[in-house]
């Protein structure tokens, strides 16, 4: 806390997730309801300067003019992100990821608003059935909460392996293992990427693969890993919408040299539910769709709307006949007058009762 200087008091503010600091021009943070300005100042750029230099120490890693840029983990579990000018104009800036002192359980994200009782029962129902899923979003947007709340649903017999390259992913669960990357060394060695920490965690004996954001060619690693009987994986990936997933993992696995083709051969049997959050321009998260995957007769995959809507005014869409089916759950679990509007259908597929 010492070496946060001015900023340890919003850090050690169990309401702050996000401080920014904006070179010498002011220092935001975020409670919850979006950003804000801190008051806290900074008098000059060489005082920022000193900053995060001192904070890449502190993380065990180097920032300077010939590494003008560092990611790391702070004691405590604050994530690190700071960058130099001239990556940056303005100054240095930093931003800090603060985690959670307590791991939220979907019971609190209820509390939050950020799920109703409809919805927490469909995740509990995710988690119990062993579907394996993908938390789509934004940034900030929740994904990482709401997975975490997830996995504290998981059996207590289960062993549960997390690959992260930074960790942010605090589980409240009895057998977690946690696997971090790790970037080069001042002499340019050293580096452990994702995909050598996914390849590693199959041979750890785990019940459950959780990668906490998919962002590179470790797509291909972790879709081998739920083919290969690890039911209930999951991860996090950035989307706009439950519809991107495709087209993103798309884009992964060319990072991979996978061909479209292999990545939906892959897709078909690795995903099977994708739930999507957002956060609204009040700074509120959501989780505002439940989706499941299809395949068609050629091959590809697309993603197919079960829930839409959000907490309070959910309405079902094609694949929810589909997803109550392999999750366990009544078909009348929302029933009329419980908030939810009439069905939806994803683009391309015709109203129900209706033909092609």
């Amino acid at each position: 806390m010492a070496a946060l200087g001015p900023l340890a008091a919003l850090v050690d503010d169990p309401s702050v997730t996000d401080v920014l600091v904006n070179g010498d021009t002011g220092v935001w943070s975020d409670r919850g309801g979006g950003l804000e300005e801190s008051g806290v100042v900074l008098s000059d750029e060489r005082t920022v300067r000193r900053l995060a230099v001192r904070l890449a120490g502190l993380a065990g890693r180097r920032l300077d003019d010939a590494s003008p840029w560092v990611d790391g983990l702070l004691p405590g579990g604050v994530r690190l992100h700071a960058v130099l000018p001239p990556l940056v104009e303005g100054g240095p800036h930093v931003s800090l990821r603060v985690p959670r002192s307590v791991a939220p359980t979907l019971r609190a994200l209820q509390g939050w608003g950020a799920i109703d009782d409809e919805a927490r029962q469909v995740l509990e129902a995710v988690v119990r059935a062993r579907l394996s899923f993908v938390v789509t979003g934004g940034t900030g947007s929740g994904k990482t909460t709401l997975l975490a709340a997830m996995l504290a649903r998981v059996d207590a017999r289960e062993r549960v392996v997390v690959v992260e390259d930074v960790r942010e992913l605090r589980v409240d669960h009895p057998h977690v293992v946690h696997l971090q990357g790790r970037s080069n060394n001042v002499e340019g060695r050293g580096e452990v990427t994702l995909t050598t920490l996914v390849r590693l965690s199959l041979r750890m004996r785990p019940d459950r693969v959780v990668v906490g954001e998919v962002r590179g060619a470790e797509v291909r690693e972790l879709l081998a890993a739920l083919n290969t009987g690890h039911e209930g994986g999951c991860g996090t990936l950035h989307a706009n919408a439950a519809a991107d997933l495709v087209s993103r993992v798309e884009a992964l696995g060319a990072l991979a040299a996978m061909t479209p083709a292999a990545v939906h051969a892959q897709l078909a049997s690795a995903i099977e539910v994708v739930l999507h959050v957002t956060r609204s321009g009040a700074g509120r998260r959501e989780l505002v769709e439940v989706a499941v995957l299809e395949r068609a007769a050629d091959g590809r995959v697309s993603t197919v709307p079960a829930l839409v809507g959000g907490p309070g005014r959910w309405r079902t869409g094609a694949g929810w006949d589909r997803f109550v089916s392999r999750a366990g759950l009544p078909a009348d679990l929302l029933a009329p007058g419980s908030g939810t509007g009439p069905a939806v259908d994803p683009p391309g597929h015709a109203p129900r009762g209706g033909t092609r």
